[in-house]
């Protein structure tokens, strides 16, 4: 299993371009509750901290697909490092302005979200000229996964620590600092400089005329209204079962689950086409939140949170390897973007439905939204199956998994995607 990975680690720049995309999305792990935190040390309200979180999500959610079509469009130098560089000085005007003037501070966390930098999207559309093999790639998605999780757990750790220790303005100003550095050091190597999005058809849709790649958004939209509910169900179990200690066990409980099984994921090869091993792992994911409608003691209800959260990894990994095969030609970076975005927009209304589900009905029905957002997306994938099975690599049946890819990077040839698949 380790070796899998080790091998990745060995390719020449894959270290540094693992390690500098985390370090640059560490603003995207940790300025929402950075803000959350600097808002109430300045006497604002939690309606205002939350609104002001909000606005930087969403901010964050309509940036991500434009400078990811920009970043396939003019490179990744271009747009990644100014990008972040802008973001920062968002926040650092909204550190230094504070919450005393609220159009500035609205304006400070939208500029901060707009322009965050797309370097999840821009890494894997990286990994076909770092790693080669598609093996070693289908690896690495695995892999990112897994970093992801590492990197959401302990990023709002970083956040606490740098608060306890300066302020809550310091954290703001320190994450969005080494945020610009992991950019920096992406942008400077030589596979970020040297790499080209392929020739695109010219089409103001870009990546969404791609009918395969939107129902993948339509039932991650529903994967992400999962996670996001289970945060809100969450703090509503911790309330009755011994506070904010019980809620961080099972925020950590559930990034467990989804480390362990990422790992496994991604330490074997899989036969078969992707989208249908999504259908299953999404399947999977959803029975894996039923259990959590028990409500048992925190020992046992540990133990459910990190079942359910064994499937979020894979089920993102594999997603990558669809979002791929699906993505028109020359919008691969702006392609996994948007299933960033749908992700995070998801996450949010998951938040926002499980609120009032939870003050309706208690603790239970909050769990009920995830294990209904976990059949949702299966729904849309189960319906849509006939439009997954034709990735845009081919004009008749779909690819096989190890065969030559729309997106193939590497030289393989291309077959054209016309506008007569549009969706």
């Amino acid at each position: 299993m380790a070796a899998g990975y080790a091998d990745i680690l060995k390719a020449p720049h894959a270290t540094r371009l693992l390690a500098g995309t985390l370090v640059g999305r560490l603003p995207n792990a940790t300025a929402h509750i950075a803000i959350v935190l600097f808002t109430r040390s300045e006497g604002g309200s939690y309606t205002l901290a939350g609104a002001l979180a909000a606005v930087y999500g969403l901010a964050t959610a309509v940036g991500q697909p434009l400078l990811g079509r920009a970043v396939d469009l003019y490179g990744q130098p271009r747009v990644q490092l100014p990008a972040a560089v802008v973001s920062g000085l968002g926040m650092l005007l909204l550190a230094f302005a504070g919450t005393g003037s609220l159009p500035v501070a609205y304006a400070a966390v939208i500029v901060a979200g707009l322009f965050t930098p797309p370097l999840e999207g821009g890494l894997r559309a990286l990994w076909p000229d770092v790693l080669g093999r598609q093996d070693r790639v289908h690896r690495a998605y695995a892999m990112d996964a897994v970093a992801q999780e590492i990197l959401f757990t302990l990023g709002p750790l970083l956040v606490t620590l740098i608060v306890a220790v300066a302020s809550p303005g310091a954290a703001l100003l320190v994450i969005n600092a080494v945020g610009v550095l992991g950019a920096l050091s992406v942008v400077l190597s030589e596979p970020s400089r040297a790499w080209r999005s392929a020739p695109r058809e010219a089409h103001w849709l870009g990546a969404l005329r791609s009918g395969g790649l939107l129902a993948l958004l339509g039932a991650f939209f529903f994967v992400g209204l999962a996670l996001g509910s289970i945060t809100v169900a969450a703090v509503a179990y911790a309330d009755g079962h011994g506070g904010d200690a019980v809620y961080g066990w099972l925020m950590a409980a559930l990034g467990l689950g989804a480390l362990l099984g990422g790992t496994a994921y991604g330490a074997r090869q899989w036969a078969g086409e992707p989208e249908r091993r999504l259908r299953v792992i999404v399947a999977l994911l959803a029975l894996g939140y039923l259990p959590l409608l028990l409500l048992p003691g925190v020992p046992a209800m540990a133990a459910l949170s990190v079942l359910a959260g064994v499937f979020l990894a894979p089920a993102l990994a594999c997603a990558f390897i669809v979002v791929d095969r699906h993505a028109p030609r020359g919008t691969v970076t702006e392609a996994f973007s948007w299933l960033v975005t749908t992700f995070g927009v998801g996450a949010a209304v998951g938040t926002g439905a499980a609120g009032p589900a939870v003050e309706g009905g208690g603790t239970v029905w909050g769990f009920a939204v995830a294990a209904a957002g976990g059949f949702a997306a299966l729904l849309v994938l189960t319906l849509t199956q006939r439009v997954l099975s034709h990735p845009v690599a081919a004009d008749g049946p779909a690819a096989p998994e190890d065969g030559p890819e729309e997106n193939d990077r590497n030289g393989a040839a291309q077959p054209g995607f016309s506008s007569g698949r549009e969706a």
